[in-house]
């Protein structure tokens, strides 16, 4: 019993008509990615170092955003159920050959087709296992960083600091040096012990001299001289004859 046409394949599809290449170099590229998941058709076409394969993965996109909105499907759940190129118009051009004649150029072109469909429900469920796996172990080593990192913080850095040591190097602490640092219990040199009080001592000669002046220059200014005292005398004696 032959099986069902082209036309009547189950999915989603997408068309892409009159690609400028021929069939034989499509189907080579198609072939590669016939029965694989989405997303894995998608890097291997992104990467496939083959003239058709960038647009033969513009056109898995197109048929992926098909199925997402118009059969509201999941992309992640999608895989590449059936996928075919079929031979389009051939342009005949010549060249000039030598001795006056010519050779003909047969610039093919074909149509590609490329259909999605749901995965089936084992497939899906050891799909999503998988996942499942992957995204535990993968938040296992995020956590161990994150506690590694915290356990080298110092213990004064913040939250911040300890969830993201990268963005926040410590600076190195520096050793004290014997200068920077004297020993315990060294005695004072006399020098130093006698430096305060030689200050002292030079300090307080001037203070006692100042104020041994300071009393005899106000006698002196409270009291007259001879000569002042004997003329009030004699004024006050003229005052008491007239």
């Amino acid at each position: 019993m032959p099986g069902s046409k082209t036309n009547e394949r189950e999915g989603t599809r997408a068309v892409l008509r009159y690609f400028g290449t021929s069939a034989y170099k499509a189907r080579e590229v198609l072939d590669l990615v016939r029965g694989m998941p989405v997303s894995e058709a998608a890097d291997l076409l992104r990467h496939l170092q083959r003239g058709p394969a960038v647009a033969l993965y513009k056109l898995l996109q197109s048929a992926v955003a098909n199925a997402a909105n118009n059969g509201h499907l999941d992309p992640d759940e999608l895989y590449v159920s059936a996928c075919y190129a079929d031979e389009g118009p051939t342009a005949k051009r010549w060249r000039p050959r030598a001795r006056g004649r010519a050779t003909r150029i047969r610039k093919r072109s074909c149509h590609v087709t490329v259909i999605v469909s749901r995965l089936p429900e084992g497939e899906l469920a050891k799909l999503r296992a998988r996942r499942r796996a992957e995204n535990l172990a993968m938040r296992a080593r995020r956590v161990e960083a994150t506690r590694r990192a915290r356990a080298e913080a110092a213990p004064g850095a913040s939250r911040r600091e300890r969830r993201h040591p990268e963005a926040y190097p410590q600076a190195p602490e520096e050793a004290e040096t014997p200068e920077a640092v004297a020993p315990t219990g060294e005695a004072e040199t006399p020098e130093a012990a006698g430096a305060p009080e030689a200050d002292k001592a030079e300090t307080d000669e001037p203070e006692t001299a100042e104020a041994a002046q300071v009393p005899e220059a106000v006698e002196a200014a409270g009291q007259p001289s001879d000569e002042a005292q004997g003329r009030t005398e004699g004024r006050t004696e003229e005052g008491k004859d007239s």
